[in-house]
């Protein structure tokens, strides 16, 4: 129920913003409809294959990095900032995909074989070029490895949480000069000044409409950097600095309930710990891919990420083999059965 009332609240907001600013929520829309349809066939196909559902899902994940050009970083893609970080989030995501399968697996042969595909998919992303891509499949690989020694899930959330509000942060000091000038050189220098100078401008223009933003699909027409740039594509190549200028404090706090229902779904999920923890990761780490780049304006994206939250808190109707977390929380006063 709280998911849908957030879900339906960002969708309202964007449609509420759009009429009163002229904007195009079309883009939010389709977002929102992918998460909740990724969601719910999720828990379907985790009810009823907790081991081939995550695996089906790992593979679709890397074969359409492969397969659809506008997803995998190439020469046209590269400048100004590129499709890079939806390559790398959609890797990450296959990445713990194959992990949570791998937990769920019957016989050590299952987990080690889902396990050596989600290095295949590391590889995969080394081979197209994404470094991210690569680094996020790795830290998914070792959280998820270190996740079946973790016997309270609580810590684990609450930690993922902090680092997903860590990363945020970060980029809300880069353009407010909240940085030392040492480390904000080394962060522009990795960012790109373009970049930084598109989040200025989402910070200018949360200033002038704090309550209502700009409006849906117009931070290009109102972003001097955005319209001057040689390949505009009309976006600040971050999540919440799309929401801030958009659709103003209000979509910044719709965006962070919506990640932080995820964390407590999660949390509260019938699932073993390791299962629960290993996706966490993996959408610990688009998270933070979205927070410095426009992963999330790419469909496929935030479809992967509803559908490996809805494996990750799916009840099957089959016993699992491996043992469930020590804290799996009960439901309405009942313990799990």
């Amino acid at each position: 129920m709280a998911g849908a009332v957030i879900l339906a609240a960002c969708a309202s907001w964007s449609l509420i913003t759009a009429a009163a600013r002229d904007g195009r929520p079309e883009g939010v829309l389709l977002a929102v409809l992918a998460v909740t349809a990724g969601y719910a066939a999720g828990r379907i196909g985790g009810a009823l294959l907790p081991v081939g559902a995550p695996c089906a899902v790992a593979l679709a994940g890397g074969v359409l990095a492969v397969a659809v050009p506008h997803l995998a970083p190439g020469p046209r893609l590269t400048a100004p900032l590129g499709h890079a970080g939806a390559t790398a989030a959609l890797l990450a995501l296959s990445a713990g995909a194959a992990c949570c399968g791998a937990w769920a697996g019957g016989t050590p042969a299952v987990r080690a074989a889902l396990r050596l595909l989600a290095a295949v998919i590391g590889v995969i992303a080394a081979v197209l070029g994404s470094v991210a891509g690569c680094v996020a499949c790795a830290v998914v690989l070792l959280c998820s490895l270190a996740a079946g020694r973790v016997r309270r899930r609580g810590a684990g959330i609450a930690g993922l949480g902090l680092g997903a509000g860590l990363v945020t942060g970060l980029s809300w000091a880069v353009p407010g000069g909240f940085v030392p000038d040492g480390l904000a050189a080394a962060l522009e220098g990795q960012l790109t000044s373009h970049r930084v100078r598109l989040w200025a401008d989402a910070l200018e223009l949360l200033r002038q409409e704090p309550a209502l933003g700009v409006g849906p699909g117009q931070f290009g027409a109102s972003s001097p950097t955005a319209a001057g740039s040689p390949v505009p594509d009309g976006r600040p190549h971050s999540a919440v600095w799309q929401q801030a200028a958009e659709q103003g404090l209000v979509g910044v706090a719709l965006l962070a309930a919506a990640f932080c229902w995820l964390l407590y779904a999660l949390w509260r999920s019938p699932r073993p710990t390791p299962v629960v923890l290993t996706a966490g990761a993996a959408l610990t780490g688009l998270a933070a891919i979205a927070v410095v780049g426009n992963a999330l304006s790419f469909t496929a994206v935030p479809l992967g990420a509803g559908l490996l939250a809805g494996l990750a808190t799916a009840r099957p109707l089959a016993a699992e083999s491996p043992a469930r977390g020590a804290d799996v929380r009960p439901q309405k006063g009942r313990l799990p059965r």
